[in-house]
């Protein structure tokens, strides 16, 4: 092309350019861009009868697929003293259609142009300069860049004016369209010495210069405010924090379309704003939900974020300090929709019912199976009025326990603390509470006790309250319904998670509502035995085939007190796990002394064990040994969970599946043995295009707690899975089935 034709359309640009700022700016202002355009006319004259000029201050062409790119100067020459501005260079891009860069924050996907320019020669400084970007939805997530065409400025300090310069290094960048090419060019420009003198290329390059923000004052522009609305505040009680940015335009030019793009610390991601506009349309008030942010990154007076606002042409930037917004204030966002929005509170609560009573049926904890089993051979030939009471009283405290827990978890939320179903077993000393009370469950059923731990707190409780025995017994089963539902507080189970995550977002009401029907969920075949008290009575009397049966569940229990120890080596280590697992061990023995020889060790066994029981508790707190790293498996099919990676993968055609999971979480190792480790699954997610993470919640992690909470469920098992056909993510069900994830994957690939 000759380089008159090029000259013309960059002479027809700024004759629009100054068309518009003709109807945005003052008469003064026209006045000095039209002598800016008589003086560019002069320049395009001179670069049409001067071809050789126009090419000596631009690169060859670089040209890659669907890219082409090159360095460009506004200069022929190096300029003359050092007291002229930095030497203005542009990085030019001609994109295919629909082609993009991106930004300096380039948003939910993709990274920015960088450059290293190693081989420069009399250059003290190149920073790269970016204009204001336009936004894009790229899979439902929102990215930031350029398409088509674009120059980003490039300030150039020489070390020395007036002599040569060379710029030349390498630029890396990322190029998208319905794929993303991560590309590395080598660039070079190079501008002899002698008194600066405009290139034809000054006008492309100051078309892009001046869409860079300032700070708003050339185009009416001001940014006021910038305050933060907790996520505690939120009406719909959503784990995000919302930021609220206050922006005004001078009075002749009202808001059109604004939109504000906020930076700020490393891994913070933000959601298009909520934009609402003052009846005369010269205030804007912004609303925009962060993601990732902890506490730390809102802190008022002290947390500092950089917004860049635009409206058409017009731009300003401004960094802002965070304040609180005012009491009362809210989210524009709570009315946002969550995975549970299509449920009514009739329909979360029969989901809440039918998710206690599969409860029933989940893989859980032994000691729960075994309290059940022998609560009802207990009965086989019993009175029928007794069976009755003594059902309706274990029901009674399966809903007493699920009311203790919302009691506790509506007070833990109101607080601000992570909440969810089953996270106690993230704590060290409830792990060896449980691990020493199913230790001595494990020993009367084992015939080393002759008397029941719930028994033994319902029969104080009786006493004290100058209660007979008949009433004791009632508040045994009472006790021992509920230590079965804590105990099964590691499970999950099918509309189990709906129901929780329901609940847990919403108020202190439906916490309650929602936990008491899971525990007459729960409870439910405790009720039917006590509206039907025959069904056990019925059953054989209890004989030698009971001590039998006790015997093996005794063991069984055994089994699961090393279960929860080796839970325990995950969060505090080897020495505090041994010096735990010693003193309970120590506990049985005692006990078991105490059985066989009646002497000194019946005397002790009580206090010893309570001794014993302390230094087990107090072992993590007095040992200063590390917690190990998790254990990654050797295949290296697990990749740690990486939620900003998550979009990153999709935008280059990937499929993701996320695990959460823990190894208190019994359900989850069910998912894990008979589901993710078949042969067919596990050859799927190890397929070229698809990414497996793992978040691991055995201990507490607060990334993964936001991540939860996002998809509006506070306990595990989770999974889900994205894709270009599925960008927000497919939840699939608590109990995993091959046929649910090779659907979903179908589904995620588009």
């Amino acid at each position: 092309m000759h380089p008159f034709d090029g000259n013309l359309y960059y002479l027809m640009q700024s004759l629009q350019s100054t068309t518009y700022r003709t109807n945005a700016r003052p008469a003064v202002s026209v006045i000095s861009h039209l002598a800016g355009f008589i003086v560019m006319l002069g320049l395009v004259l001179f670069s049409a009868s001067n071809p050789v000029a126009a090419s000596q201050a631009a690169s060859p062409w670089v040209d890659e697929d669907n890219v082409s790119v090159r360095l460009i100067s506004a200069t022929r020459t190096a300029g003359a003293d050092e007291r002229s501005n930095p030497l203005l260079f542009g990085l030019e891009f001609q994109l295919a259609e629909n082609w993009k860069v991106y930004w300096r924050s380039p948003g939910d996907a993709g990274y920015p142009p960088t450059s290293q320019w190693l081989g420069s020669e009399n250059v003290s400084e190149a920073q790269m300069l970016w204009p204001a970007p336009h936004r894009f939805s790229v899979l439902g997530f929102e990215t930031l860049g350029y398409k088509n065409e674009v120059v980003l400025p490039i300030a150039v300090t020489p070390k020395h004016y007036g002599e040569p310069v060379k710029l030349a290094g390498e630029v890396d960048f990322l190029a998208c369209a319905e794929i993303c090419i991560p590309m590395l060019v080598n660039l070079s420009l190079e501008l002899p010495g002698g008194p600066a003198a405009p290139s034809a290329f000054a006008h492309l390059i100051n078309k892009y210069s001046v869409q860079i923000p300032g700070d708003g004052t050339g185009h009416g522009l001001s940014l006021k405010n910038l305050s933060v609305i907790p996520a505690t505040q939120n009406t719909n009680q959503k784990s995000n924090a919302v930021l609220i940015i206050t922006a005004t335009s001078m009075a002749s030019i009202p808001f059109v379309a604004p939109d504000v793009l906020l930076e700020g610390p490393l891994g913070v991601a933000f959601s298009k704003p909520k934009v609402q506009l003052s009846q005369d349309g010269l205030t804007a008030t912004l609303s925009v939900e962060t993601y990732n942010a902890t506490s730390a990154n809102l802190i008022p007076g002290e947390a500092e974020y950089t917004a860049t606002l635009m409206d058409g042409q017009r731009s300003a930037e401004r960094t802002l300090i965070v304040n609180a917004a005012p009491q009362g204030t809210l989210s524009p966002f709570a009315a946002t929709e969550t995975p549970d929005s299509d449920y009514t509170l009739l329909g979360i609560l029969a989901i809440a019912f039918l998710g206690g009573l599969i409860l029933n049926l989940m893989p859980c904890v032994l000691p729960v199976l075994s309290i059940k089993l022998l609560g009802v051979i207990n009965h086989g030939g019993g009175d029928v009025k007794a069976i009755r009471y003594s059902f309706l009283a274990s029901a009674a405290g399966i809903i007493s326990s699920f009311m203790i827990i919302a009691i506790a978890l509506a007070a833990l939320k109101s607080s601000g603390a992570v909440i969810g179903w089953g996270i106690q077993f993230q704590q060290p000393v409830f792990l060896i509470a449980m691990a020493i009370l199913i230790t001595v469950f494990a020993c009367n059923m084992l015939g080393w006790l002759n008397f029941n731990f719930s028994g033994a707190i319902s029969d104080a409780a009786a006493k004290a309250s100058g209660n007979g025995p008949r009433e004791s017994r009632l508040t045994h089963h009472f006790t021992t319904g509920m230590l079965a539902t804590l105990l099964a507080t590691p499970c999950s189970a099918p509309f189990l998670g709906t129901a929780v995550g329901f609940a847990l977002s919403r108020g202190t009401e439906e916490i309650m509502m929602i936990f008491a029907v899971l525990g007459i969920g729960l409870s439910t075949p405790y009720l039917i035995v006590a509206a039907a008290p025959r069904l056990a009575s019925s059953l054989p009397k209890p004989g030698q085939w009971m001590i039998t049966l006790r015997k093996f569940l005794g063991l069984a229990l055994a089994g699961t007190a090393i279960w929860l120890l080796s839970v325990l080596y995950v969060q505090v280590g080897w020495p505090a796990t041994s010096a735990s697992g010693v003193a309970i061990t120590g506990i049985a023995g005692l006990l078991f002394l105490a059985h066989r020889f009646v002497g000194l060790a019946g005397k002790i066994r009580i206090p010893g064990a309570v001794i014993l029981a302390v230094l087990a508790l107090s072992a993590p707190l007095l040992s200063n040994s590390p917690a190990p790293a998790l254990a990654k498996p050797a295949d290296q099919l697990w990749q740690p969970f990486d939620m900003p990676g998550i979009t990153r993968h999709i935008t280059q055609g990937h499929i993701v599946f996320v695990d959460v999971t823990a190894d208190w979480c019994i359900t989850c190792q069910v998912n894990k043995a008979f589901v993710l480790e078949d042969d067919d699954i596990y050859q799927r997610l190890s397929a070229p295009g698809v990414i497996a993470m793992q978040a691991d919640w055995t201990l507490p992690n607060e990334d993964i707690s936001r991540y939860l909470a996002r998809f509006q469920r506070f306990g595990i098992p989770f999974n889900a899975i994205y894709g270009p056909g599925a960008p927000h993510g497919l939840i699939l069900p608590e109990l995993l089935s091959k046929d649910a994830i090779v659907e979903a994957l179908n589904t995620a690939k588009g």
